[in-house]
């Protein structure tokens, strides 16, 4: 006997069973007949029934309510269907769907995984020579290449096929790789089928990410504008402008001439559009707009996690890395689990962390020999050639980042695998803060320094400052503000075109490289049409995500921390993602060989860089405004002498001491608040005690907001929350005798049962209810509802047994 469920109407289970002559007596041929089981006091929708699946773009929802037309929308076919779902057990594995079918029970995908597994733990020579697994063997050049197979060709055949025929591969660049398809939305479970959780949680982050780029761009290009229009309203550049030779200015090193203000009339014009008010307010957006964008991407990622089944990945179902696990030393009790799994001492662990750490403050301090010896370049190149010193430098400073980043990359890798980490996420978050700690004093030490350092240490005219005999730099004559803005532009847009470049031609490069060392294989074998595994081997090894997330996290810092001096950072970079989503995509599914699927809660330790560069980004803006702009000086002129901040350049210029003029035979005005003795002004005092206060104000209100919106916007939202509750409560349901089935097997619910059109109502008496005679298979609920039924009204099916299979 077989007892099928389906799935219409929703709050109904439509039984079939059938019998046959040799199982009844008396009966020669075979009968159907279909009960209808309602539970009259709580249903509930079946366990088997597909869900609906979640809308990922809050822009769609916000433009159907609007009824506008949404371009960014697409069909595409063969989405994956969604279920409630539990955790697999192999004892109750006849109650999941498609399990009665071995050979599709299991994705191709999750197949890999298994493969992958076995692979990278087997045993092939001494384990105490770590002679173990397939990344030995390929280590060492047993093999050229291990990897999962493409699903068949990108590209569909030439003539007109249907949609729904396109395989995995081909559905994904057609609706998602193709660079056409650049404003479409990503179709991130297609993407989660074929590439696995890993990787389409980062296509969804970069996704998210370029999304709430849009509205910062925007603000940030209308902040820029706003400073064009404003520009011939700038009282201190006309007063530059139109000064001629009444400002004599101390020359600005020790073989350069004195040199008239208005010499730099265009630097004080151009330095505007980064200086002006408007840039403050885009400062405090910036703030909201960073913490608001995580807070919202938690709730994104908690909707894909559930979506994705990984909610609960990291904490519980996460196993041991294979790696880990062919180097244990030993093997102990899980706590959590009680399994028996590979061990190192934590001790062990922490001692080779420590030693890593000592390895990383070495790197860092080599980099802050590197940011001296451009420091020094700088000086000499400017007596040569002034006006392209800092472009020059800035270029030399990029190759410096990027030949050091590629040569601590490959350092951190062998530490971290030195330290034995258990699981790949434990492993991967390790890594990651390595070169992230290291990546980011590379990056932004040159900048840091020219906001905050250069020109604090330059001294007096007869006193100035020096290092290795040379005198410290001051900043140009525009300032320090315009010069951090150039070196911004220069290490975030050179860095992004550079990456670009490389991802276009180097994938292409490695490529051709492949196919001619295949051809000559091909030519000493017998002629054949290409396998798929030859087809695949002929393509590139897949890098992994670590350089992606990099590269997009680098480029959050520079958006954020410096927005203040570069207000159009946010369209670069959203420029620049855009294009970024199509390089990635045609690289995994047409230049990449597959990668083994992995499994991901979410974005990792990313996340909490992410959030500490946002905390940072407040502190720098802050500084930033308050002693390296023009706004707080301005604004305290205005304030205590003239609105217009007429007579404001002579306010900021001080006259050169008298025992200096003697020996330069000149008087001459440099920039500060001192003196004619070299000693601080009271003006510099007060405006001190304007900065610092604007600091704590500046830092206590945004921190404040930033608070409240992280209290008003939940991680979770309310309805996943309520979805999870109800998902878990059905799984106990479908694989254990929960305590409704128990109800109804005593009869305290009743049940309403329908057969051959008569319907019977049925309250059966507490003391004889509890004792049915049931296989354990399939829903006991159900079951035992139509067991009830039968034992009243056709005792002579007691006899057999039921079973759920799938329709």
């Amino acid at each position: 006997m077989t007892v099928q469920i389906s799935t219409s109407p929703p709050h109904c289970f439509h039984l079939c069973f059938c019998a046959s002559s040799a199982v009844l007596p008396g009966i020669t041929s075979v009968r159907v007949c279909t009960i209808t089981l309602t539970n009259i006091s709580a249903t509930s929708p079946s366990l088997f029934q597909a869900q609906p699946n979640p809308d990922f773009n809050t822009s769609a929802r916000v433009l159907q309510k609007l009824h506008v037309p949404n371009v960014m929308s697409q069909s595409v076919p063969n989405r994956p269907v969604d279920y409630y779902t539990c955790a697999f057990r192999k004892s109750k594995m006849e109650k999941f769907l498609g399990s009665e079918n071995h050979d599709t029970y299991f994705t191709n995908t999750q197949r890999h995984r298994v493969v992958y597994e076995i692979l990278a733990r087997t045993v092939y020579g001494k384990r105490k020579r770590a002679e173990v697994g397939v990344a030995r063997l390929l280590s060492e050049g047993v093999f050229t290449a291990a990897y999962p197979l493409h699903e068949g060709p990108f590209e569909a055949a030439d003539h007109e096929v249907s949609p729904e025929v396109l395989n995995p591969r081909q559905v994904l660049f057609q609706y998602w790789a193709r660079w056409t398809k650049w404003y479409k939305y990503q179709p991130l479970d297609h993407i989660r089928e074929y590439f696995g959780e890993k990787i389409a949680i980062y296509f969804a982050w970069l996704g998210f990410y370029t999304t709430w780029l849009v509205p910062a761009a925007l603000v940030g290009t209308f902040v820029f504008i706003s400073g064009i229009i404003s520009m011939g309203s700038n009282t201190p550049a006309k007063e530059i402008c139109n000064s001629g030779g009444r400002y004599l200015m101390c020359p600005l090193c020790e073989t350069c001439s004195p040199w008239n203000l208005s010499d730099i009339c265009p630097m004080a014009k151009v330095g505007y559009l980064f200086d002006h008010p408007g840039t403050v307010f885009f400062s405090v957006f910036m703030s909201f707009w960073a913490v608001t964008f995580l807070e919202y991407w938690k709730r994104k990622n908690a909707t894909l996690a559930h979506h994705w089944d990984c909610m609960d990945f990291q904490e519980v179902e996460e196993r041991p890395r294979p790696e880990f696990a062919a180097m244990a030393p030993a093997m102990e009790h899980n706590p959590v689990t009680g399994v028996k799994e590979p061990y190192f001492p934590e001790k062990a662990r922490i001692s080779r962390m420590l030693t890593g750490s000592m390895v990383i403050v070495i790197m860092l301090c080599v980099v802050m020999i590197f940011l001296v010896t451009v420091i020094i370049y700088r000086s000499i190149v400017s007596v040569m050639m002034f006006e392209t010193a800092n472009i020059s430098s800035s270029m030399v400073n990029l190759a410096l980042i990027l030949l050091m980043g590629q040569v601590y990359t490959a350092l951190a890798e062998q530490l971290t695998k030195w330290e034995m980490h258990r699981t790949q996420t434990q492993y991967e978050d390790a890594f990651t803060f390595k070169v992230f700690v290291f990546q980011f004093v590379n990056f932004y030490s040159s900048p840091f320094y020219v906001a905050f350092f250069k020109g604090r240490f330059v001294g007096y005219p007869g006193h100035y400052g020096t290092l290795f005999g040379m005198r410290n730099e001051d900043c140009g004559p525009g300032g320090c503000l315009i010069e951090l803005a150039e070196q911004l532009f220069v290490i975030m847009v050179g860095k992004q075109l550079i990456n670009n470049v490389q991802e276009f031609v180097i994938p292409k490069l490695k490529a051709w490289k492949q196919k001619k060392s295949m051809a000559s294989v091909k030519k000493s074998q017998e002629s054949h049409d290409p396998r798929r595994w030859e087809k695949d081997y002929e393509l590139i090894e897949c890098e992994g995500l670590f350089e992606e997330y990099l590269e997009i996290v680098l480029q959050f810092g520079f958006i954020t921390i410096f927005v203040a001096a570069f207000p159009l950072a946010p369209l670069f970079a959203l420029l620049n993602n855009w294009a970024e989503v199509r390089l990635d995509a045609h690289k995994f599914v047409c230049e990449y060989r597959r990668p083994v699927a992995e499994r991901a809660q979410n974005i990792g330790v990313w996340f909490i860089i992410l959030e500490a560069l946002s905390h940072l980004s407040v502190i720098v803006n802050a500084f930033l405004i308050a002693f390296t702009s023009d706004f707080l000086p301005r604004l305290l002129y205005q304030y205590r002498y003239n609105q217009e901040l007429h007579g404001y350049v002579n306010f900021t210029l001080a006259y050169s001491p008298p025992g200096y003029n003697l020996t330069s035979h000149t008087v001459c005005r440099y920039k500060a608040f001192r003196d004619e003795n070299g000693n601080y002004t009271l003006v510099y005092w007060e405006l001190l005690a304007v900065r610092l206060s604007f600091i704590i104000a500046f830092e206590h209100v945004v921190f404040f907001v930033l608070r409240v919106i992280d209290w008003m916007v939940p991680d979770v939202p309310e309805s996943l929350e309520i979805k999870v509750k109800r998902e878990r409560y059905l799984a106990k349901q479908a694989l254990a005798d929960n305590q409704e089935a128990l109800l109804v097997s005593r009869g305290q619910l009743p049940v309403q049962v329908s057969c051959h059109g008569d319907v019977h109502t049925f309250n059966p008496p507490h003391a004889h209810c509890n004792q049915v005679c049931l296989e354990p298979q399939g829903s006991a609920h159900l079951l035992q509802a139509v067991q009830l039924f039968i034992s009243h009204h056709h005792p002579h099916l007691l006899n057999f047994h039921f079973r759920i299979t799938q329709p």
